[in-house]
């Protein structure tokens, strides 16, 4: 049996079929004889066939046609001869146009939607705003699709760091300040919102805080933390474009120190409520703002941590914060995870930004020069984790202070201040409230201070309890 190409089912009928007479006569069998490809194989169209076999094995009659789509078409009739080892291979069919658009089409479509599902994606986890360091010209500020929405107005961008943008902004008829994080940011937001929100966290030298809420959806959201707005910006700003004179140095200096030795201290009994100690870990001049009247307030709490009495710190982590103001314990990965340890390293990096108020004081009989960030000179402005290992950690080198400086009676009394901060002995340095008195004294008079040293170390435990936090595994 030839094969049959087409589309559709093969049906087989068998008919046994006989001219005349008894079961003996089946070797006179004749079939009704057709085949619909007659022109192909050069033989009759239809006609009758004589069955022909041997006589053990019994002789039929078939016919065969095909079910195009509903529709019947005969393809062939005659003698079908009873054998056991003829096998019936149906057509084979051939391909439709539609499963060879499919097939061909699939594994474009496939890569189509690929393209459009990253695409998607992509736009959906771009933060809100690209990354700029703040001493890179930014360029344009870029529009917030947000600035609609009433009664907080976006009106200014005024700076773009590691975890967001801060946005002058207007809150019904006043000024504020909106930093806004991207949804990547979330703990950071998170973490200094709950800081903010610590019970009795209120002080002049601290930043106002006003409200934090949460802006769009999913992918989009933004995170919002709104505070005062003060118009003269960080300190890094106003040093840049301001030298200092003596009274004003003071006063920054002063209100500054008091501001941390507020975050620093353990106050338990409040009537407002108890105020656990607070470790800021990003001490720098870039998160010190001032007031119109140069006040010093600190901001950016989103790396603090806070300790209360009996507990451990939560999830800390060694090195971090701003490389150029980490201490030299931090630079070496060899922090003592309890309390003190951490407001220590905060005392370091209060001593570098001492330094780069001292740098801009017009006090002394010498030049002013250009401002500089701590370590700029001895190892530039892009410096590495391995050059600031090399200088603070084994060389022990620090910023220089200048003859002129030494030889004035305050800056020579206030160098002296910032080299207790910065000592390389962690337990050698001063607290931020011995700082303060020291600069209020130092203002005050230029004689010499007897201030035993040994009184002013870092000491930050509460009266009422001398027993150190359990430590968290050491950092190696």
């Amino acid at each position: 049996m030839s094969k049959f190409k087409g589309a559709g089912f093969v049906f087989i009928y068998f008919l046994t079929y006989a001219m005349r007479g008894s079961q003996a006569e089946v070797e006179t069998r004749e079939c009704v004889y057709y085949n619909d490809n007659w022109r192909t194989e050069k033989t009759n169209q239809s006609g009758f066939e004589r069955c022909e076999g041997e006589k053990d094995k019994r002789l039929h009659c078939y016919a065969s046609w095909l079910n195009l789509t509903g529709t019947i078409r005969l393809v062939r009739k005659g003698c079908w001869l009873d054998d056991f080892n003829l096998k019936i291979q149906p057509p084979q069919l051939g391909p439709s146009l539609l499963g060879v658009l499919v097939y061909s089409l699939l594994p474009f479509a496939i890569l189509c939607l690929a393209l459009v599902l990253a695409c998607w994606t992509y736009h959906q986890r771009k933060p809100p705003y690209r990354h700029v360091d703040i001493g890179q010209d930014a360029g344009l500020p870029p529009p917030s699709p947000l600035v609609g929405l009433k009664p907080l107005q976006l009106l200014e961008l005024k700076a773009r760091g590691r975890f967001g943008c801060v946005w002058k902004a207007q809150l019904l008829s006043e000024y504020v300040a909106v930093k806004i994080f991207p949804i990547q940011d979330k703990q950071s937001w998170q973490n200094e919102t709950d800081i903010y929100l610590t019970e009795g966290f209120k002080h002049e030298n601290i930043l106002h805080y006003i409200s934090a809420e949460k802006r769009g959806t999913n992918l989009q959201m933004e995170l919002w933390l709104v505070t005062e707005f003060h118009e003269r910006g960080s300190l890094t700003d106003y040093l840049k474009g301001n030298p200092v004179s003596w009274p004003q140095l003071c006063h920054i200096s002063a209100s500054m120190s008091r501001g941390l030795a507020y975050l620093h201290e353990d106050l338990p009994y409040r009537a407002e409520g108890p105020k656990p100690a607070i470790a800021h870990r990003d001490f720098k001049s870039k998160n010190v703002l001032l007031k119109t009247d140069l006040t010093a307030v600190i901001a950016d709490f989103g790396l603090a941590v806070h300790f209360e009495p009996g507990k451990p710190p939560g999830d800390t982590h060694g090195q971090v914060g701003t490389r150029r103001y980490m201490a030299p314990e931090v630079l070496e990965g060899a922090i003592n995870f309890q309390r003190d340890a951490f407001l220590r390293i905060d005392m370091y990096a209060l001593g570098l930004v001492l330094w780069e108020l001292v740098s801009r004081c017009t006090a002394s009989d010498g030049p002013v020069g250009e401002y500089q960030l701590p370590f700029e000179e001895e190892v530039g402005q892009h410096l590495s984790l391995e050059d600031l290992q090399d200088v603070v950690v084994h060389k022990k080198m620090r910023p220089v202070f200048k003859d002129c400086w030494i030889k004035h009676p305050g800056l020579g009394q206030l160098c002296e201040t910032i080299e207790e901060c910065w000592d390389h002995d962690a337990e050698a340095r001063l607290s931020a409230g011995c700082v303060e008195e020291r600069i209020s004294t130092i203002s005050k008079t230029t004689n010499t201070i007897n201030t035993s040293t040994s009184e002013c170390l870092v000491s930050m435990m509460t009266s009422h309890s001398d027993t150190d936090l359990p430590p968290k595994e050491s950092s190696t």
